[in-house]
Order: C-alpha cells, then structure tokens, then sequence
C-alpha cells in the first residue's frame, strides 16, 4: 500500500480532540497516512534574556545585573529540548490512539527550514500548520504559514490548535476544541 505524507509543524503538544480532528481531515484517502509532526524547541537564550529584563520594575528599566553563565543556559537549554520531546511524543501517541500512525522530532533551528526539509525528505503531499492566532505575524505575512508557501509546493493548511473547525469558521467563540 502506498503512503500519503502530510508534515505538521506544531507549537504545542496534541490533545486526544486534536488528533481525532486531524485524522478527520484524511478520512477518505485511500492511501496509508503518515504524520510527521515538527515541534520546534523554545530558544533557551531569549528564554532567559525575557525573564532576566522582567525583573527590571519601577524607574529602573536597564537589565539587571544578574550573572548567567554557558551551564545556565545550555541546563535550560537541555531542560527545554527534554519538554520538546515529551510534547512530541505525547503528539504522536495522540495521533495513533486516534488511529494514525506518526513520526516526530523536536527542531531546533529555523521552524520553516525544518518543514522544508521533511517535505523534501518525505515527499510530503500536505503540510499542516497549527498554531495559536498571531494577528500581527499573520497580517504582515511573516508567519509560519506564510513563509512555507512561499516555499513549498504543496498545499498549505493553517488551523488553529485547541479550536474546532466550526469555530475557525466563526461559528464559535472562544477556544475550546482543535
């Protein structure tokens, strides 16, 4: 039996809900579905220079002077990469309780040249995108989902995690679901 590839570049682990809303966009292929879930690694850097200049309050607005040394950041670093895999693995175990069967690996470089690469390596039929909403990014087209179709040829679909389909539509309010 021949295999349909579809690529997902995520930002947080599936529910059970995402996954059965997942599959339920492949239910009439035919072919053998594959997922290959992407996951990027939050950057432990910024991660660290963020709450180093929150501590700033008041008048003072200068970064502290807080020492931070390379075992600091490559701790959280390894602390983050370690989160990474547990999110995708908890992913994957979605997506195959939900009858699917999937991959997945943690990134971390750039988000869209990992995509770019596992459609290449794949030779991926569909990317999905899931995200939460970034009204900003979107509209300037700097967004994941934006910059992958500008790069790939394959159909790009962009849905909103943890909000159903009816909902992305409009037909809801708030986030409940896929």
């Amino acid at each position: 039996m021949t295999e349909y590839h579809v690529v997902l570049l995520v930002e947080q682990a599936f529910t059970e809900k995402d996954a059965a809303n997942l599959r339920a966009l492949h239910e009439n292929i035919e072919e053998q579905v594959v997922y290959h879930v992407l996951l990027p690694v939050e950057d432990a850097s910024s991660r660290v220079e963020s709450a180093m200049g929150s501590l700033a309050t008041g008048e003072v607005l200068s970064t502290p002077a807080v020492a931070v040394g390379d075992a600091d950041i490559e701790g959280l670093r390894n602390e983050l990469l370690d989160t990474c895999r547990e999110s995708v693995n908890a992913t994957i175990a979605a997506i195959e309780k939900a009858g699917g069967k999937a991959f997945g690996d943690p990134v971390t470089n750039d988000p869209i040249r990992a995509l770019v690469a596992k459609v290449a390596e794949v030779d991926s039929r569909e990317v999905i995108i899931l995200t939460r909403p970034h009204v900003v990014r979107e509209f300037f087209h700097v967004d994941w989902t934006s910059r992958a179709r500008r790069k790939l040829g394959v159909p790009v679909l962009h849905l909103l995690e943890h909000e159903t389909f009816d909902e992305q539509a409009g037909e809801g309010e708030g986030i409940s679901g896929f």
